[in-house]
This record gives structure tokens, sequence and C-alpha cells, in this order.
């Protein structure tokens, strides 16, 4: 199957609401596809730095801007309980560790090239990331493991959310 209609196939799947529709072709979690068998050093090291660089520990790791990024690597990216509420509803940051379990490498690429989730997500980075990198930041993601627990579900816009969560916008109205 080529890329672009993978693409479309997993295009219902939002980073933060968890899949909107069911991922029939997803494989089993953690398994691994022959290309990701090899986890090299510097493949892992990229990942990191991307997922540093891009920012996706702001919000995918509880507390990390509060304690200015001090949170032992082994805590990463497995969400956060705080909620961003706005005109499209209550989104809250997806544990990558799980998430990206259900992927292949391939189907990651995919995803993350089509994706176009809820806000504050801002998918339209992702599609610029260069595949090698989203690669990477594959192989970083799976080197660290499934852990924790799943995201809170998506609140609809109608719904109050119970706290913590985000106002936007912010301020007075």
């Amino acid at each position: 199957m080529n890329s672009s209609v993978w693409a479309m196939l997993v295009f219902g799947i939002a980073f933060f609401s968890g899949p909107h529709i069911a991922f029939s072709a997803a494989t089993e979690a953690g398994k691994l596809g022959s290309s990701e068998k090899s986890l090299s050093p510097d493949e892992i090291a990229r990942g990191r730095y991307m997922v540093v660089t891009g920012h996706c520990n702001n919000c995918h790791t509880s507390d990390y801007a509060g304690k200015q990024g001090n949170i032992p690597e082994k805590d990463w990216l497995m969400g956060s309980p705080i909620g961003y509420r706005g005109p499209w509803g209550t989104t809250y940051p997806i544990n990558l560790r799980l998430f990206v379990s259900n992927f292949t490498e391939d189907q990651w690429v995919a995803y993350a090239k089509a994706a176009k989730p809820r806000p504050p997500m801002p998918w339209w980075s992702v599609h610029e990331t260069s595949e090698q990198d989203l690669r990477a930041m594959y192989k970083f993601i799976k080197h660290l493991g499934p852990a924790g627990k799943p995201a809170k579900q998506y609140v609809p816009p109608d719904k109050k959310p119970a706290p913590p969560y985000i106002q936007y916008p912010a301020g007075p109205r």
C-alpha cells in the first residue's frame, strides 16, 4: 500500500483525543517491523533531540515546563492531565509512549505526515518534519518503551471538563 493511501487510512486518529475511528491496521503493541529491529545510538540521540527541540515534552510530559525541563527522561511523553479547552472542546495531551506502541515505523511516519488533530496540537509543524527525523523520533519513543496511562478522553464543547484545564482564548470575555 503506498504511503498516501496509508496516510488517508490513519488520518482520523488524533494526538490529543485518542482514535476517533478504529485503527484496524495497527500491529500488536510493541511489535517491531524489520526496519525497527536495529535501534542505533545515533538514531535514538537524533530522536531525543527532535523531541526536545520540537517541544513535544511541553505538553506530553506532565509539569515539564513548570520544572524547566528538569524531569527524568524515564518520565517523558506519558501525557498530561491538563486539558486545553476552547471552541473545539477540551483536548488532552496523549501518552505518546502508549500511542506510538500501536504503530510500525512506516505507519507512524504516514500518520505524522497526514494527521490534523484538534488544537492546540501544532500538526502543521509535524507535517514539515522530515521523514528521517520522524523515524528518529519514533525510534526514541519506542526506546523509552510503553509506560503510564492513556490520556483523558476528549470533552465536547458543550460539556464542561473537570479541572485542571487551560481556557482558550485566555482572559476576560
